[in-house]
């Protein structure tokens, strides 16, 4: 009989053994008051620092989008001809808002384990509260900054509809895909610990393929068929339009995104999870 084998009949169980995915879960979900306290916690830290403090997260997002507006608004003129002014800096307000929070998820995502390695080599966790921290410190920091975004369409002549109801569930599914996006990214660069120093550029490349700044109708107008097809399946695009229709007035959307952009971000959470707890224990031999 080996070690092995007698360690097995005795009960006793290898340190840092993965658990079995359901319980590998539950044991995530027991450390759920963990997350939300290290979320919290990394974002008072970000900002102490900053004379304006918390301001900086409605502001940051607010003064791209100003700038946006400017240049492709303004100068080059890429919103919709019939379209005034401030209904343009409202459809770049609201895709400013939210590609930041799912830049931010994917770049702080996947710097969570790498960054915590001292953390990882040291106690024995489910390694995947740390990337699920980095999403909840960014929902957090979305939240907050929301309120401005809410200022902006008041200002803009965007009130209140029936539809702005849709935006907590719309939120909640865009959460589930950031969330699945941060943990394939962890994933990734305990392997290759330098896919992080490509990310900035992903983050550009989505920015400018995702509608952040045009139109879809405006775009399909310049591509050909096979092109746009590929971005009716895009499920940033998704979200971007689903956001426009739900808070901007009179702005139209294929209904069946709000399914696609479900299936997005389900499906790929379910693919991550299995991903990052496939590999539980070689995060605490990270280099």
């Amino acid at each position: 009989m080996t070690v092995a084998d007698q360690a097995a009949a005795a009960g006793l169980h290898r340190v840092g053994a993965r658990p079995p995915l359901l319980r590998y879960l539950v044991e995530t979900w027991d450390r759920r008051d963990f997350i939300v306290t290290l979320a919290r916690s990394r974002q008072r830290a970000a900002n102490e620092a900053n004379r304006l403090g918390m301001l900086w997260m409605g502001l940051r997002p607010l003064i791209n989008a100003g700038i946006y507006s400017l240049i492709f608004g303004g100068l080059l003129g890429v919103r919709h001809p019939g379209w005034p002014a401030s209904y343009y800096v409202a459809f770049i307000v609201i895709g400013i808002f939210f590609f930041e929070f799912f830049s931010s998820c994917m770049i702080q995502g996947a710097k969570s384990i790498t960054n915590g390695r001292s953390l990882v080599q040291s106690l024995s966790f489910p390694r995947i509260t740390l990337p699920l921290a980095s999403v909840a410190e960014q929902f957090l920091v979305f939240l907050a900054s929301s309120s401005v975004l809410f200022v902006i369409l008041l200002i803009t002549g965007n009130w209140p509809r029936w539809e702005w109801l849709l935006f907590p569930p719309l939120v909640a599914l865009f959460t589930i895909f950031n969330t699945a996006v941060a943990l394939i990214f962890a994933r990734f660069t305990t392997v290759i610990v330098d896919v992080q120093q490509f990310l900035p550029y992903v983050s550009r490349i989505l920015f400018y393929t995702s509608g952040v700044i045009w139109q879809l109708s405006w775009l399909q107008e310049r591509l050909p068929a096979w092109l746009n097809a590929v971005f009716q399946f895009h499920p940033l695009v998704q979200a971007l339009e689903i956001a426009r229709g739900v808070l901007l007035k009179g702005y139209t959307y294929p209904l069946h995104y709000w399914a696609a952009f479900a299936a997005w971000a389900i499906g790929l959470l379910v693919i991550a999870v299995w991903l990052f707890w496939s590999a539980e224990e070689t995060y605490g031999r990270v280099n």
